[in-house]
């Protein structure tokens, strides 16, 4: 039993001695760049789009048809889009790649569409983003007709 109090005692000896310690090793100069560095994780860039969808009509099948999204950088960071992906191979989205847009600065997104399907059609395209959300969605749409209806 005294062995087992002898040891409890040391250990809390040894652990009130570091925490006199700590605080003696704090530097100011750490904890100014800490608090620059999580100001500067507060600033994030947001993607504000003038539309999220897009409806052609009716269009005749194969008729190749596109459309401009148009964006504003609404945050307080630059806008970085990474990638612009389609839910399949009949819709091409075309972007600046990597290219900085700044807070205030609007961008475009054109997407394309070669006309295929048939009858009411309904396509995403996810464009990734350095925002906090990472991804936003644009859609179209279209009813698509055989051709001499």
């Amino acid at each position: 039993m005294k062995r087992v109090l002898l040891t409890i005692a040391l250990v809390a000896t040894v652990f009130t001695s570091c925490k006199k310690d700590a605080t003696s090793k704090i530097k100011a100069e750490n904890v100014a760049q800490a608090a620059v560095r999580d100001e500067a994780a507060k600033k994030l860039p947001v993607i504000e789009f003038e539309k999220k969808e897009h409806d052609f009509g009716t269009i005749q099948r194969g008729t190749a048809v596109e459309t401009v999204f148009k964006f504003t950088n609404t945050g307080n960071a630059p806008l970085i889009i990474t990638n612009a992906s389609s839910s399949c191979g009949c819709t091409v989205p075309e972007f600046h790649k990597d290219e900085p847009i700044a807070p205030g600065e609007t961008g475009e997104l054109v997407v394309k569409y070669n006309g295929s399907g048939i009858n009411q059609v309904s396509k995403t395209v996810t464009v990734t983003t350095n925002t906090e959300k990472g991804s936003e969605l644009v859609k179209i749409k279209a009813f698509v007709e055989e051709p001499g209806k």
